[in-house]
């Protein structure tokens, strides 16, 4: 994963399924339950369970799969077109989509998509890895941090949560697998408020600070490397106010 973030084949796999999460699962969602946060799952990402006929659309490596009901449907995506995704999911693509401007545009939905499997799976483990630093940073945090649900947000593609930092100001804790301004995977924590408190060097960003996964010296999948995303976010938390962290 450390390399990942500076292969163009790497890139071509996050931003095809950046748009597979908007424009299929995110839009989906959202024309039948009116909203269209994602969550990490098994192999990918995915819809929460959603609908009359409890639907949930996934990601799974290379392909997306549909589950509706007790039926269970897949296609691969590796050189699908976005076309063919969005019919599989009964989506509608020339429909207004209710995302923010940070969305990534539909693009030539006649297009193949660039779905490399190993690199599928590395952003499955990143946005893996995501849920459990999270749920453990805000699991030692007092009840009045008032943490928002962790939501894979279709439009960022990033897996965040916003929590009470101290005296008002929130902070947003989230892990991106790179985008425009910064390539590689990153985990971030971002105040809502101006003040950077303690060692500057830790504030590297300009809305906070970031850690890259190269910065991690240990496989993403391992307890280490969980350690490590976790003392990071908690340092900016502590920064911020030493009582706001277990």
């Amino acid at each position: 994963m450390a390399s990942a973030g500076t292969s163009p084949d790497f890139g071509l796999t996050r931003g095809a399924l950046h748009r597979v999460g908007a424009h299929i699962l995110g839009r989906r969602r959202f024309d039948v339950a009116g909203t269209f946060g994602l969550r990490a799952s098994p192999g990918g990402f995915a819809t929460p369970a959603f609908g009359p006929e409890i639907e949930v659309l996934r990601v799974s490596g290379p392909f997306l799969v549909r589950e509706v009901g007790g039926t269970s449907t897949h296609i691969d995506m590796r050189g699908a077109r976005l076309s063919e995704l969005a019919a599989f999911a009964v989506v509608d693509l020339s429909a207004p989509a209710a995302f923010g401007k940070e969305a990534p545009p539909v693009g030539d939905a006649s297009a193949p998509l660039d779905v490399d499997l190993q690199h599928a799976q590395q952003i499955a483990t990143w946005f893996s890895l995501a849920w459990r630093a999270i749920d453990r940073v805000v699991g030692r945090m007092p009840p009045s941090a008032g943490a928002s649900t962790i939501q894979l947000w279709p439009e960022h593609f990033d897996a965040a949560t916003d929590v009470d930092a101290g005296d008002g100001n929130r902070a947003n804790l989230g892990f991106s697998p790179g985008d425009t301004s910064e390539p590689e995977p990153y985990l971030y924590l971002g105040p809502w408020g101006s003040g950077r408190p303690g060692a500057p060097s830790y504030w590297n960003a300009p809305f906070g600070a970031i850690k890259r996964a190269s910065e991690i010296d240990a496989p993403l999948d391992s307890a280490e490397a969980l350690d490590a995303c976790v003392d990071f976010l908690q340092r900016g938390l502590r920064a911020l106010d030493p009582h706001r962290v277990g």
